[in-house]
């Protein structure tokens, strides 16, 4: 029961240490497993603000947490919620907010209740973790704008009956061959806007750039910036998307990277690609995402701020 602790009895950050206290999921706890569910792993700070209006305490919510990750005297079978190891791969960790993921007794408490919610991706963890960041964002933005509702990747899925990956037709632009190709976005969600004629509808597609593939590349096989904006102009232009996601609304693609520099790059690219503008694809700078690894705070600018468009003037999407 002593378990990880340090030289002067604290519980380790890293591993689960119980005390036997007992824990049963509430329905704040419930909230938090249905987030982390949709969007993935995720800062402390986004938690707490998902729930900001059921607690007066933010010290005694963060205390919740701790016990949601420590404690497994629960119903069902084991803590509820685990800490990735990833984030406590930086020298000053120890200084970092914490970021929460699912453990497998909270899916089993989330099955119990119904929810199937499983949108968040797969592949690299620090590239997950910034896809659950910019989705969440835009969501915990859209909870202080009450004319402005966020549709979940799931409820999407779901409706559709399909899963995320689509095959596209694309063409080498230096061979001139045509290839088969599997477009998988890192994530798709809605925005319904509430307006004096009814509801109008926005969808889009999230492209995370941590400058780990190339904006071009000779290799046409090769995953680059490049390929993705072609295999984007079949998905969209020839209304793959909306075979795909049965939507008759219109999808854009929001590509968020992490360094200024490579924001430059992606839009010359693009620029190339599309020399008279291209108005669904838009593109925004992240820096928390750069080379050392802080978890960020939750970014509204996302939602507020203005996206840039290659030859077009810039768009924020809270506005239709």
């Amino acid at each position: 029961m002593n378990g990880h602790r340090d030289q002067i009895g604290r519980r380790s950050r890293l591993r689960a240490t119980s005390t036997g206290k007992r824990v049963t999921p509430q329905k704040r706890d419930l909230l938090w497993f249905a987030k982390l569910a949709e969007h993935g792993p995720l800062p402390s700070s986004f938690l707490l603000a998902f729930s900001q209006h059921s607690h007066k305490s933010e010290k005694r919510a963060k205390e919740r947490l701790t016990d949601l990750f420590n404690e497994d005297n629960t119903p069902h079978g084991g803590p509820y919620l685990s800490r990735p190891l990833q984030q406590f791969r930086t020298i000053d960790s120890r200084y970092n907010q914490l970021v929460y993921d699912l453990a497998p007794a909270a899916k089993v408490a989330l099955q119990q209740q119904g929810n199937e919610a499983s949108g968040a991706g797969s592949g690299p963890w620090l590239h997950s973790f910034m896809v659950s960041c910019i989705t969440a964002s835009i969501e915990l933005a859209c909870i202080d704008h009450p004319a402005i509702s966020y549709i979940p990747q799931s409820r999407i899925l779901a409706r559709a009956k399909v899963e995320l990956r689509y095959p596209t037709r694309i063409t080498d632009p230096a061979t001139g061959y045509a290839y088969n190709k599997d477009l998988l976005p890192d994530a798709v969600f809605g925005l319904e806007y509430h307006t004096p004629k009814g509801s109008r509808f926005r969808f889009f597609a999230v492209e995370a750039d941590r400058a780990t593939e190339p904006t071009t590349s000779a290799n046409f096989h090769r995953k680059s910036v490049e390929r993705n904006l072609l295999q984007y102009c079949d998905y969209v232009e020839d209304d793959g998307y909306q075979r795909h996601l049965k939507l008759t609304a219109p999808l854009l693609v929001l590509n968020v990277t992490s360094d200024p520099k490579r924001l430059e790059k992606m839009l010359k690219v693009a620029a190339g690609q599309f020399p008279h503008g291209c108005n669904y694809q838009l593109f925004q700078c992240w820096e928390d995402f750069g080379p050392v690894f802080r978890p960020p705070s939750s970014n509204p600018a996302l939602l507020m701020g203005d996206w840039v468009r290659a030859g077009l003037g810039g768009l924020s999407i809270i506005r239709l």
